[in-house]
């Protein structure tokens, strides 16, 4: 916040608001909803269980020895392991992706934030020119 003070020059002022407090809370901005966005899609866990049957459907093989239910379970658990990795990396991809386009997004704000100031005046002559 900005001190009410009459002993400081209101330009420094905003200088230092302009070019030091606000970037520094975009930063901060930005990294909360990259953060947000990692644990939200929850890319850790999803790499941890990434060949773990969806939803945890797994059948049990019984006891005894079995050829023909030993297969069927297989198979049941295969397809169950093969789903839950499709899904996984269906999802670490979005949110990956999604991760890229916040950061792309928060780059964008903060140089269009530092940038601002300079096409302001730009602008300005160019429009003094213009008439």
């Amino acid at each position: 916040m900005l001190e009410s003070s009459p002993k400081k020059n209101i330009y420094l002022m905003w200088l230092k608001w302009h070019f030091k407090e606000v970037p520094l809370k975009i930063l901060k901005v930005s990294k909360g909803f990259l953060v947000f966005n990692f644990n939200y899609f929850s890319v850790f866990s999803l790499l941890k269980t990434l060949f773990a049957p969806w939803r945890k459907y797994k059948e049990s093989y019984g006891r005894g020895f079995d050829l023909k239910r030993f297969l069927e379970t297989f198979i049941g658990n295969m397809i169950s392991r093969t789903l839950g990795l499709i899904v996984r990396v269906f999802l670490i991809f979005v949110g990956l992706l999604t991760e890229i386009f916040i950061f792309a997004i928060s780059v964008f704000i903060f140089l269009f934030w530092f940038l601002s100031p300079f096409i302001s005046i730009y602008l300005l002559i160019l429009g003094i020119q213009l008439i």
